[in-house]
């Protein structure tokens, strides 16, 4: 389990396909403190730490989690959010993510607001998740509050803090993100839907 609040940011060094599977070789800061078999969420997609050498690691995607992600989009370079999972017992500053990732969305707006920044994202709606208003969202693993909740699409505002410590600064229109919706509201939106 995670909680939203992204530690570090990691940087792709290596992108390697290996049938249905790529491995993804990264290097961070926090390195020198992972395991392997621990789980990371890089992006917000909850993956196990399978080689550590020097100040890098790697994880593998398979097939199921390259189709439902933003996986098949990144790049070498590429700057990804992470963050180690929750330790029994630590302040949940965020919210509930599991590192489960529910759908791609889609970037429509980016603006800077005085001193914040202002982000749309629009997500099919086939899928049947929901956001409301003032609700918690979780977009490339940063739990964020919904500002506004419109049908199939939702918008954030964020700190400079979160700006400048996450990947969102390299956000424009047409960035393809992680989203993982509120895990009480889709347990409540299923029990709905089956009466």
């Amino acid at each position: 389990m995670f909680t939203g609040i992204i530690e570090t940011l990691g940087s792709i060094q290596e992108i390697k396909k290996d049938k249905d599977n790529v491995h993804i070789t990264i290097a961070s800061a926090i390195t020198n403190e992972l395991k392997i078999d621990q789980s990371v969420a890089h992006n917000g997609i909850c993956m196990t730490v399978i080689a550590i050498h020097d100040n890098l690691y790697t994880v593998t995607a398979i097939g199921e989690t390259i189709k439902k992600t933003n996986i098949s989009y990144w790049q070498t370079g590429d700057s990804i959010n992470l963050e180690r999972a929750m330790k029994l017992g630590d302040r949940l500053d965020g919210h509930i993510v599991q590192g489960h990732v529910d759908q791609i969305g889609n970037c429509v707006s980016a603006k800077e607001t005085n001193g914040s920044w202002f982000y749309t994202f629009e997500y099919d709606g086939t899928f049947e998740n929901i956001t409301i208003e003032k609700g918690s969202i979780t977009v490339n693993g940063v739990s964020l509050t919904v500002v506004d909740s419109e049908k199939n699409q939702f918008s954030v505002a964020i700190i400079p803090y979160t700006y400048e410590h996450t990947n969102f600064k390299s956000f424009k229109i047409g960035t393809k993100v992680n989203l993982e919706f509120d895990v009480i509201g889709k347990y409540v939106s299923r029990l709905y839907s089956n009466k």
